[in-house]
């Protein structure tokens, strides 16, 4: 401990605080309150929190001497329980802070209460709650106290010590709620005992239990002036308990979340007991025993003769005695007893006259060092006020483990270990004994405990730590020959430990220097393991490529993070070592530029394969053109050329006859290259496949002369294709005709008749006389003599047929001129109350009212008009104006312009007033008459009513575009009402 600076210090609080009352007896404390009883009967009060005191004399009405004997404060200094002894007996008063007057508890008259326990944690100030005394003859009582009600609610008793009864000397008492009910821990001491009583429900059932019971006690036998028991408080809970006994200073921690079971069924909290030895505060001299005791979170007060010493309660070592300065009337007894105010955290002693303050100074500031002493390093730890405190905890852990060689273990406390050692010094410890092991543990736990900040040292310390892995792998390889097959090795752990520290170290480590030491130590896996977690993907592929495992290059491949170019440089070796998975990968790749496979995909294709081998290439192609839609010319070119290299050419026919532009506007039926195509399968000597090429390219001659040569079927088929040209198709026809006649030379008469056979099949388009040049000179006429008797029989016909339709002709001319009599004889009745169908005047009206139309003759006086077969009439020059106004502008013009030109003419051709033509006049015709019969089918081609006309104004609107102005007149704009006069009309 340090000596140097005291943890308890003693002031003088009160020099005469009895007032003249007698000498001092006994004395309580709680919240800056101080109760103390005199001899002379009287209790006097100090309220240190207001600076305020009073005196209540507890003797009055009693007869002779009386004086205090024990007086008791709760927690919150507002309660206050004293017993008084004189010639009269004992008597127990209570009587709280505000009331000037105390009540005497009249069941308990004549009984002495030496202790008393209160419930902290329920306890007010208006109310005690439940509260247990102890008697000097053993018994336990229960009272409570309202401070309106001016008296006890209740005092009944509780339980009685019926083996042993001796004095209850202490009482501690604990509450706990419980969701059964309230669990309450009682504890009690006799001179020799120390009683524990547990329950829940109320005290009264709680005791009432133990009369069925043994009562749980622990027994200390021995000679002690005062007996004690004391708790102490943190936070209104009681930490650990001490009992001052006749044998030594039994303690211990009290731990209600635990529950330890005792023989007897009771439930016992209480944990680290222990038993402090008189004995070890003598010194070598004679053991004096305590009078009175106080406890502290680590300490014991102890008053032995006149001095209080301060005893701790871990190391049982005395730190430091308490001097009192006292005056000489007092000092014959010097120090009578200590008390302690747990709620303010003070200390008092107190002599016949005079209080005194013990204050506590940190009393736990130098606990480590106590705990570090006893090797109770966690507690240390646990007491450790600053760094350099845990430092020295940390190295005298280390410093041990090191001595005993348990160099890992001192490898971790090491690492803890920030000041007071360097870096340096202790990593050449580990070097001085050449234990690499322990040396790269303490690198690892020292990079736990650097902060991300440090970033050099972090980087620094990671590249050595991973040094010394690749050593330790080496030299394990070189002791054992198993450790790559034995999956149990420590070789295969000590790898396992190595990848997971270049993952979590894969963010400091330098990239660079780290593969560069990975390959000079030979670790390739270890290397392509680091390159992808820094996503060095390239490294990777290329290292799975070597290895043939083209499954995980591609599974490399796959990451989103992978550069798509990376498919494309690794695409030739990957499709050579694994085509299918390869091929796969791409048909489920997306974004993927087939073009840019091509060159990977011809170096496939130039290698051997198995005739029944599936073609990769080709189905990936096939990918590409059926569910891709490419339009790349390459890759249709490609497609293609392997085709054509398949010994069955149906694939490359269907890819040629495909047209898969089809679907576009305005697009090619096909993506590849003809001129091409037609090298390649000339190459190959696919004939069928250059016919079609032929065929396609609009080269027919050049088709059916190929195909000739293969199939002559084909050709027909070919010769069958031109249809728009029918010179070219019999071309066509003929070259086939030609070859067949000369296949079938020399076979004499059935190769004729095979040849005649042909004329059938091109459905009347060759002749016999076509094909007559192709045979020979010397052949018999009588061969053909059946085949030109039917072609002259078909001439024979074709003649008849000719007349036929000269006959129906001059026939149907007859009836046209018949035709035309007769409508030069057509007449129509015209009612003389007919109205024009657009101006609804008389037609037949006789007046100057009427312009003749210009090119007209009138009838009399009567103006030109026109009649309909539907019975509809109109005025000539109303007609006019109708249909001009109801037609297109073109048409318009059109009848405008006639008029024009017969205005120009003249009138010097009339109409006869019956309108009739002779024959003359049709042969003869004007050029007035001319444009007449013009301008007549312009207007009058048919009814403007009934007609095509008319049907088209239905979609014409009701107001036309130039009546806009008209219309905007018609509109009813808004008067101001503000401005109109309202007039009552008369009904």
């Amino acid at each position: 401990m340090d000596q140097g600076r005291e943890v308890f210090t003693v002031d003088l609080l009160e020099r005469h605080a009895t007032k003249g009352r007698g000498v001092i007896t006994c004395m309580a404390a709680g919240n800056d309150v101080i109760v103390i009883g005199t001899s002379k009967g009287w209790i006097i009060r100090h309220d240190f929190g207001v600076g305020d005191s009073n005196d209540i004399d507890l003797s009055a009405g009693r007869p002779g001497e009386q004086s205090i004997h024990r007086v008791f404060v709760d927690p919150g200094g507002s309660h206050c329980v004293a017993t008084v002894v004189g010639s009269g007996g004992a008597d127990t008063f209570y009587t709280h802070a505000k009331w000037t007057k105390p009540r005497v508890l009249s069941r308990l008259k004549g009984l002495v209460v030496n202790a008393v326990a209160w419930n902290r944690q329920q306890i007010t100030e208006a109310s005690t709650r439940e509260v247990i005394l102890g008697t000097e003859n053993g018994q336990l009582y229960e009272i409570s106290v309202d401070e309106k009600d001016k008296r006890e609610k209740y005092i009944k008793p509780l339980f009685e010590l019926a083996e042993l009864p001796e004095a209850i000397m202490g009482l501690q008492m604990e509450t706990a709620i419980m969701s059964n009910g309230s669990r309450y821990y009682v504890m009690a001491v006799t001179p020799t005992r120390l009683y524990s009583f547990t329950g829940i429900g109320t005290l009264e059932t709680v005791f009432a239990s133990y009369l069925n019971r043994a009562v749980h006690f622990m027994e200390l036998p021995g000679e002690i002036p005062n007996s004690d028991l004391h708790f102490f408080i943190k936070q209104r809970r009681a930490i650990h308990f001490a009992w001052l006994s006749g044998a030594g200073i039994y303690h211990g921690s009290l731990n209600f979340g635990a529950q330890h079971s005792s023989p007897n069924g009771d439930q016992n909290f209480v944990e680290n007991k222990a038993l402090l030895d008189y004995a070890k505060l003598s010194n070598g001299t004679e053991v004096v025993k305590p009078s009175s005791m106080a406890v502290s979170e680590f300490h014991f007060l102890l008053l032995i003769g006149n001095k209080v010493k301060v005893v701790n309660r871990i190391s049982e070592q005395i730190i430091e005695e308490l001097q009192f300065d006292q005056v000489s009337d007092s000092s014959s007894r010097g120090i009578i007893g200590l008390c302690s105010d747990a709620t303010a955290g003070l200390f008092y002693a107190y002599d016949q006259n005079s209080i005194f303050q013990v204050s506590v100074n940190d009393e736990g500031r130098d606990m480590w060092k106590v705990y570090l002493d006893m090797k109770e390093y966690a507690a240390a730890l646990a007491n450790s006020r600053d760094p350099l405190q845990r430092d020295q905890v940390y190295l005298v852990q280390a410093e041990a483990a090191f001595s005993s060689r348990d160099f890992l273990r001192a490898a971790s406390f090491y690492a803890k270990i920030n000041y007071i050692l360097s870096f340096e010094e202790i990593t050449l410890k580990f070097i001085s004994v050449n234990e690499q092991d322990a040396l790269r543990t303490f690198l690892l736990r020292k990079l736990d405990n650097l902060s991300k900040d440090d970033k050099c040292q972090i980087t620094m310390i990671s590249t050595w730590a991973t040094e010394l892995y690749l050593d330790k792998i080496n030299r394990l390889l070189l002791e054992d020959d198993t450790a790559l097959v034995n999956r149990n090795s420590e070789y295969q752990s000590i790898i396992k430990e190595f990848r997971a520290f270049l993952s979590d170290c894969k963010d400091v480590l330098d990239e660079v220097t780290t593969m560069r030491l990975l390959e000079s130590y030979g670790r390739v896996e270890e290397l392509v393991y680091f390159a992808s977690l820094k996503e060095q993907h390239e490294i990777v592929i290329h290292y799975y490529i070597q290895q043939g495992e083209a499954k995980k290059a591609l599974e490399v491949l796959r990451k989103p993070a992978v550069p798509i170019d990376l498919q494309y440089k690794f695409a030739p070796d990957l499709i050579t070592l694994d085509a299918y998975e390869t091929v796969e990968f791409w048909m489920a790749s997306k974004n993927l530029n087939p073009r840019k496979l091509i060159p990977a995909m011809m170096r496939y294709s130039s290698e051997p394969h198995a005739k029944n081998e599936t073609h990769e290439v080709i189905k990936y192609l096939e990918f590409c053109v059926h569910n891709l839609h490419s339009e790349d010319p390459g890759i249709h070119n490609l497609l293609l050329s392997l085709y054509a290299k398949q010994e069955d050419d149906s694939s490359l026919l269907r890819f040629l006859q495909c047209k898969y532009g089809k679907g576009q506007e305005n697009g090619p039926d096909f993506f590849y290259d003809p001129k091409y195509a037609l090298r390649l399968c000339l190459k190959e000597k696919r004939m069928r496949a250059c016919v079609h090429i032929y065929s396609m390219m609009s080269m027919h001659e050049e088709a059916v002369a190929l195909a000739l040569q293969i199939d002559p079927e084909l050709a027909m088929a070919e010769a069958d294709k031109v249809e728009d040209d029918e010179d070219l198709r019999k071309k066509l026809w003929l070259m086939v005709a030609k070859h067949v006649i000369e296949q079938e030379k020399g076979t004499k008469r059935e190769n004729i008749r095979k040849a005649i056979a042909f004329l059938k099949e091109t459905d009347g388009l060759l002749k016999i006389e076509d094909i007559l040049p192709f045979f020979p000179d010397f052949a018999l006429i009588d061969d053909f003599k059946e085949a030109i008797c039917s072609s002259l029989d078909d001439y024979n016909k074709q003649i008849e047929q000719l007349k036929q339709e000269m006959n129906d002709a001059t026939h149907g001319a007859d009836n046209i001129r018949n035709d035309i009599s007769a409508l030069a004889q057509r007449y129509v009745v015209i009612d003389r109350d007919e109205d024009c169908g657009v101006c609804r005047r008389k037609i037949l009206a006789i007046g100057g009212d009427y312009r003749m139309a210009s090119g007209y003759t009138a009838v009399g006086s009567m103006a030109p008009f026109y009649v309909f077969p539907c019975g509809h009439a109109f005025h000539s020059h109303c007609l006019i104006a109708h249909v001009t106004r109801c037609t297109n502008e073109s048409q318009a013009e059109y009848i405008l312009d006639l008029q024009k030109q017969l205005t120009l003419l003249g009138s010097e051709v009339r109409r006869e007033s019956n309108g009739g033509l002779t024959n003359e006049a049709i042969t003869s015709v004007s050029p007035a008459d001319k444009l007449r019969s013009q301008l007549d089918d312009a207007v009058a081609s048919e009814c403007p009513f009934c007609g095509e006309l008319m049907i088209r104004e239905i979609s014409l609107p009701f107001i036309m575009p130039e009546e806009a102005q008209q219309v905007a007149s018609w509109e009813i704009k808004p008067q101001n009402l503000g401005n109109q006069r309202s007039f009552s009309l008369p009904v």
